[in-house]
């Protein structure tokens, strides 16, 4: 802990000290006339994942059509790499761009000196760089009115089924759970006239940061916070995890390693889990030819709209010298552009920002006319909503503390409404003071 608020500090200060010594903000470099090397730091590369190969291959890609560029990679896995960031700047090591989670959104713009999209391009360039890109998607990495975080790889919670699993209980296999009350009937039918369990979501596991849960808590009314007042604990909040406590009562909510579901539904031995839609590739290689993946949208809390929350990532810039900053811009266009998400989609399973490459032969069309899992996905995108960052140096503590009495009110033996207000109490006094 002291370790992690030294390095902190230090790139703090570094970071004010260097705004109070470099002259105003200058906008980037017309163009590359001479070779450059930029950095790039990614979590991608630091998995085993197709995300690595795909990543690779962009790279290869975007150094091809512009051969004045070399992107130097730096590989960090997700839950670290902020804090590599930070020890690199308080090393003197300048960071050009890097791939970071939403949820460290709000630090990364006020804390960790990222430039800020309009101001590093200039009208002209922010609007090239934007051009084509989802509007709701460019909306989630602003920060009081600017982009910092450029929307990269980009997923939303779907339903993934297991049509046999369905039909083995009884179920219509082409009728999926529109209605939470529908995911818990269906559920118990495959606990009772299978071996397998019948529903997980992956909105508890370390990995998992709370983008499932969010989706769950806004599809029913409620949200995290209102500014720097936690909220999670209002009513329609406690409505929504009441809803998975008594699914994990009645048995129909598996009680599981948070760790081991992706390989539980992977196996076949779970009938349903709502969970990122990046991981319909390796769902989708796990069941060929031993049973029948279908997906589905995220279920609602009756007649209520659903609100599906954004997880992955978005692209961040802190380049000062104008040559890097243009040569960042190249790189961040090309990653977002028409033949970048074709590779991001095809290869990952990350949802296209450029949905006029859906259905177009020159990019994503034949992809799409094999993999139609695809599409209850980029029907939600119309009712994407923000992943809620937290606010202040506290803000993955405060995460945490919420994150934790989510587990224990859906798992444990308490009152869930007790648990969760206990725990916002105790999580507001992390907060920023208004």
């Amino acid at each position: 802990m002291f370790k992690r608020d030294f390095l902190k500090l230090l790139a703090t200060a570094i970071i004010a000290s260097s705004a109070l010594t470099a002259p105003a903000f200058a906008e980037m470099a017309a163009s590359i006339d001479a070779p450059v090397t930029i950095s790039f730091y990614n979590y991608n590369l630091a998995s085993a994942s197709a995300g690595a190969d795909a990543t690779r291959e962009l790279i290869a890609a975007f150094e091809k059509a512009n051969p004045l560029i070399k992107v130097e990679t730096v590989a960090v896995p997700s839950n670290e790499i902020v804090t590599r960031i930070q020890a690199d700047m308080a090393a003197g090591q300048q960071p050009d761009v890097a791939q970071l989670v939403f949820r460290d959104l709000i630090y990364i713009a006020s804390d960790l000196g990222a430039n800020a999209l309009e101001d590093m391009a200039g009208p002209k360039g922010y609007a090239d760089l934007v051009d084509g890109l989802i509007p709701r998607g460019v909306d989630l990495g602003r920060v009081d009115g600017k982009t910092y975080g450029l929307a990269y790889t980009f997923s939303t919670p779907v339903m993934f089924y297991n049509a046999d699993l369905f039909r083995a209980a009884g179920l219509d296999s082409d009728q999926p759970p529109k209605t939470w009350a529908e995911v818990k009937t269906d559920a118990e039918a495959i606990v009772a006239k299978t071996d397998a369990e019948g529903f997980f979501p992956g909105a508890y596991g370390p990995a998992d940061g709370t983008f499932v849960y969010q989706s769950i808590l806004m599809s029913n009314g409620g949200k995290v916070r209102d500014g720097n007042r936690l909220t999670f604990a209002d009513s329609d909040g406690i409505g929504a995890v009441q809803m998975l406590r008594d699914m994990t009562d009645s048995g129909a909510q598996a009680r599981i390693d948070f760790t081991g579901a992706n390989e539980l539904m992977s196996s076949g031995g779970l009938g349903m889990y709502l969970y990122t839609s990046a991981l319909q590739n390796t769902l989708s290689k796990a069941s060929e030819g031993k049973w029948d993946l279908r997906v589905a949208q995220m279920p609602a809390f009756g007649d209520k709209p659903t609100a599906p929350t954004n997880s992955g990532s978005a692209l961040y810039t802190f380049s000062r010298d104008p040559i890097k900053q243009r040569a960042s811009y190249e790189l961040m266009k090309f990653l977002t552009s028409k033949e970048g998400y074709t590779i991001i989609t095809s290869k990952i399973g990350y949802l296209p920002l450029r949905l006029d490459i859906v259905d177009d032969p020159n990019y994503l069309g034949p992809w799409t006319a094999t993999h139609p899992l695809i599409r209850p996905n980029l029907a939600q995108l119309e009712r994407l909503t923000p992943n809620v960052a937290f606010p202040g140096p506290n803000y993955r503590q405060a995460e945490s503390m919420m994150k934790d009495a989510v587990i224990e009110a859906v798992f444990g033996e308490g009152d869930v409404t007790q648990v969760l207000t206990t725990a916002q109490e105790n999580a507001q006094a992390l907060m920023p003071q208004d």
